[in-house]
C-alpha cells in the first residue's frame, strides 16, 4: 500500500506561488496524495472559466443526450444500442487530477462493468418515463447503490476531459511550469494529445492535470440528501409539488431509506422532474478553498512550513528501539500540545467558530509530526492499514520501533470505545508495545475524561496492556490584544 512519507504540493514542487494559483482559480493539488474533493457536474455552467462553463457543460450535455438516445432505442441487455450506451457509461478513474478518496496515493478504482450494467438498467427505466434531461444520470446518485461522489467525479472527468485539457493549456502557459508533449490513453479507449507537466510521484509515470477550483465540492450536490431536502423544504413551489411520501423523507435527512426515495422519484415523469428540480434547488457553491471549512488543504501548508516557522530540535536517541521511538513520539506530542495551547495553532481546529471534523485534527497532527520527523530523519505514516482498519498515525524507524498514535476529538461519541477497543487492536496487529491516545478538547467533554481514566486504571490493575492517555486543550484562545 502506498504511504505518505513526504506530501508535496504542486506549488512547492514547481516553484509556483500558491496565491497565483488561487488568483487563476486553480486548485493546488498534492502530487502524491489525493485531495478529498470532487468535480460536481452541476457546477460546470457557473464556472468562471469559458473552457468549463461553455465547453465542458456543452460536452456534458451532448454526451448524455447520446446515451439517452441509445437507451431509448435498446430492446434489452446485449443489443447494439445497449452496448453503445454501456461504452458511453464506462468511466475509468483518472488519477492525474489527484482528487478523490485515495487518501494515501493518487490511485483509485473508477467504475467497473457490474456498476455500469446496473446504472444502465436504472437509467433506461427513467428514460422510459419520458425523461430526457442529461442531469438524470447524476441525480441517480441519491438512490442508486455504488454511485457515490467518486463515481460522479470520475464520470464527469471522463466526459469533459478534453475541456479540462484546454483549460490546462491556457493556465499552464500563464504559470510557466515545464511541460512536455504526451499522449494520454484512458482505459475506455479514448486518447488525447496534451502538453502537461510530469508528476514524478506517480509510480508508473504520468502527468499532472490541473482542475478549476470552482467546480469542486466536498460532496457533489446529488450525493447529499440533507442539503437537497433542506433546500426543497424551504421552496414553496416544490413543497406544493411533492406528496407526503417524500415530505416524510425530508425529516429523515439521510439516504438510509433510498428505496422509498427511488420508488417515489421513478413513479412517473412528473415526479422525476420534480426530483431533479429539488436537486438543482440545493445550494450549488464550490468548496471554499480559501477558508477550507473541512481542513482538506490547510494541513499541507503547515507540513511544508512549520519546521522553518517554529524550529524544534528532537533529542535523538542512540538506538531506535520501541522505547527510544516512544521517547521521540512523546517529544512530538508535547510540541503539538505547546503549539495548540500556547501558539494558537488551535485556530486551525475551527472554521467559522465551529470545530472542524476529527479528520482535520488528525491531519493537523500529521502535519506537525511530519514537519519535525522529516527534520530529524524519522518516518510518519498516517492511516496505515494494520488489518483491523486504519491507524491514524504510526511513527516508525525500522520494524522494532513502532509506536501508534490515535487522535480523537472530545466531542466524539465513541471516545471511550475508541480507547478500549480500537487502539489495543491496532497495537496487536502492528506487533507494537506502545500506544498513545491523544484527545483534543474542543468541547462536549463532559464526564468522558473521568471515564477514560477509570477504564485505563482498571486495566492496569488487572495487568492488562494500557495506552497512555494525553489531553490537549484545543479550545479557542483569545488573541494577545484581548488577554
Amino acid at each position: 500500500m502506498a504511504r505518505i512519507s513526504n506530501p508535496k504540493r504542486f506549488s512547492d514542487h514547481f516553484g509556483v506561488p500558491g496565491d497565483k494559483l488561487a488568483r487563476l482559480g486553480v486548485l493546488d493539488p498534492t502530487l502524491n496524495v489525493d485531495t478529498r474533493l470532487f468535480i460536481d457536474p452541476l457546477l460546470l455552467a457557473k464556472s468562471r472559466h469559458a473552457e468549463i462553463s461553455n465547453g465542458a457543460r456543452s460536452t456534458y450535455e451532448q454526451h448524455f443526450n447520446y446515451v439517452i438516445k441509445f437507451l431509448r432505442a435498446t430492446k434489452g441487455p446485449g443489443d447494439v444500442a445497449w452496448r453503445s450506451a454501456q461504452r458511453l457509461l464506462s468511466f475509468p478513474e483518472i488519477k492525474w487530477t489527484c482528487l478523490g478518496y485515495g487518501a494515501q496515493s493518487v490511485s483509485g478504482s473508477g467504475s467497473g462493468n457490474e456498476m455500469t450494467g446496473q446504472f444502465i438498467d436504472t437509467a433506461r427505466q427513467i428514460v422510459e418515463l419520458g425523461v430526457d434531461d442529461p442531469d438524470l444520470f447524476v441525480a441517480m446518485a441519491l438512490f442508486e447503490e455504488g454511485v457515490g461522489p467518486d463515481r460522479i467525479s470520475d464520470m464527469t472527468t471522463n466526459v469533459i476531459f478534453g475541456d479540462i485539457l484546454r483549460f490546462n493549456a491556457r493556465v499552464l502557459q500563464e504559470l510557466g511550469v515545464p511541460a512536455q508533449a504526451m499522449i494520454l490513453r484512458l482505459r475506455n479507449g479514448q486518447s488525447f494529445d496534451a502538453v502537461l507537466p510530469n508528476n514524478p510521484f506517480i509510480r508508473e509515470g504520468g502527468p499532472v492535470v490541473l482542475v478549476p477550483s470552482d467546480i469542486l465540492r466536498h460532496l457533489p450536490i446529488a450525493t447529499d440528501w440533507s442539503d437537497v431536502a433542506d433546500a426543497a423544504s424551504k421552496n414553496q413551489e416544490l413543497r406544493n409539488r411533492v406528496n407526503r411520501e417524500i415530505a416524510r423523507l425530508w425529516e429523515v435527512k439521510s439516504r438510509k431509506d433510498k428505496g422509498r426515495l427511488r420508488r417515489w422519484a421513478m413513479s412517473d415523469k412528473e415526479q422525476f422532474e420534480t426530483f431533479l428540480d429539488m436537486i438543482r434547488s440545493a445550494d450549488a457553491r464550490p468548496y471554499d478553498t480559501a477558508t477550507d471549512p473541512l481542513g482538506e488543504l490547510v494541513w499541507r501548508r503547515i507540513a511544508a512550513t512549520l519546521a522553518a516557522d517554529v524550529p524544534f530540535t528532537i533529542k535523538q536517541p542512540a538506538t531506535m528501539d520501541a522505547d527510544s521511538v516512544a521517547a521521540v513520539v512523546e517529544q512530538i506530542i508535547e510540541q503539538f500540545r505547546f503549539l495548540i495551547e500556547d501558539r494558537r495553532l488551535s485556530e486551525e481546529l475551527y472554521h467559522a467558530g465551529e470545530p472542524r471534523p476529527e479528520k482535520a485534527a488528525q491531519r493537523l497532527f500529521f502535519a506537525v509530526a511530519h514537519a519535525y520527523c522529516k527534520a530529524n530523519d524519522l518516518d510518519v505514516t498516517p492511516e496505515a492499514d494494520t488489518g483491523n482498519g486504519p491507524v491514524d498515525f504510526k511513527v516508525s524507524k525500522g520494524f522494532s520501533g513502532r509506536v501508534l498514535i490515535e487522535i480523537k476529538l472530545s466531542r466524539n461519541s465513541k471516545l471511550i470505545e475508541g480507547y478500549t477497543r480500537q487502539l489495543e487492536a491496532y497495537k496487536a496487529a502492528e506487533e507494537t508495545v506502545r500506544g498513545y491516545y491523544l484527545i483534543i478538547d474542543v468541547g462536549q467533554m463532559g464526564k468522558k475524561a473521568e471515564k477514560l481514566l477509570l477504564v485505563k486504571n482498571r486495566a492496569a490493575q488487572k495487568g492488562g496492556a494500557v495506552s497512555s492517555i494525553i489531553f490537549v486543550d484545543g479550545t479557542r484562545k483569545p488573541s494577545a490584544s484581548k488577554l
